[in-house]
């Protein structure tokens, strides 16, 4: 497991506050976060809402971090209405049926991006605490028979079947990412080969000529020597014919 440092804690909080700012979700920070940082968007998403928390409770630690809680909390909430806590109890029906929280409320919702997550988060608020102004579910007061343990069981199933297959799709993501970067890095690898190999045939080529253009100076040099020598040595029998 990654410990989370000073400075990754920084940054995930500006990386929020700049969402806020540009009226962004805040799914992008966490997303973002996770591409840099190695983690699971999940996982950054649980714990920002966990930190915030923490530091609400530790002001020293918040005080060290320089970290301006006042921007990192919800400062309105908008009652659920009747139609919604009918829902929200509907979402409860359906994971006790098996269905995952995620795809009960995104069932429930239609397709509306923010009631899902509205929903969502109610529900998992719900869950963790049973004190103020909370909608229970009702509990059924009896003893489960046979059909009841095995509708629990198929439901538990699913559930795991589904996160499986949810760690599945989410490995494959990240391991697609990386062999696309991993491809991208041996073309730019490539090009830069391929660059250097035109350099060095452009000097092999400018060397070549240079080589062959010396070649021929010696040659012509030599050949000049010897014409000078014949000359000289046909002039010297000359005269030494004169002479005799």
């Amino acid at each position: 497991m990654k410990i989370w440092n000073n400075d990754e804690v920084k940054s995930l909080f500006l990386e929020v506050e700049k969402c806020k700012e540009e009226k962004k979700p805040l799914k992008n920070a966490f997303d973002l976060h996770a591409k840099n940082f190695g983690r699971k968007p999940n996982s950054v998403r649980n714990y920002y809402y966990h930190d915030v928390e923490n530091l609400k409770k530790d002001k020293k630690r918040c005080q060290k971090l320089q970290i301006d809680l006042t921007k990192h909390t919800k400062t309105h909430f908008t009652p659920f209405g009747e139609n919604e806590n009918l829902m929200l109890s509907k979402v409860g029906e359906l994971v006790k049926q098996g269905e995952s929280v995620r795809s009960a409320c995104q069932k429930l919702s239609g397709g509306n991006l923010k009631l899902m997550t509205r929903l969502q988060n109610k529900y998992q608020n719900v869950r963790k605490s049973n004190v103020g102004n909370v909608i229970m579910f009702r509990k059924r007061h009896k003893v489960l028979d046979e059909q009841d343990i095995n509708a629990l069981l198929s439901g538990l199933v699913k559930l795991i079947k589904k996160t499986a297959v949810d760690d599945y799709v989410e490995k494959q993501a990240e391991e697609k990412e990386n062999a696309a970067q991993l491809l991208q890095e041996a073309f730019l690898n490539l090009n830069k080969k391929e660059r250097q190999y035109q350099e060095l045939k452009k000097n092999f080529d400018i060397v070549k000529n240079e080589n062959k253009r010396l070649t021929e100076r010696v040659k012509n040099l030599h050949f000049g020597k010897n014409a000078k020598l014949k000359e000289h040595l046909s002039k010297k029998n000359l005269k030494r014919a004169v002479d005799t």
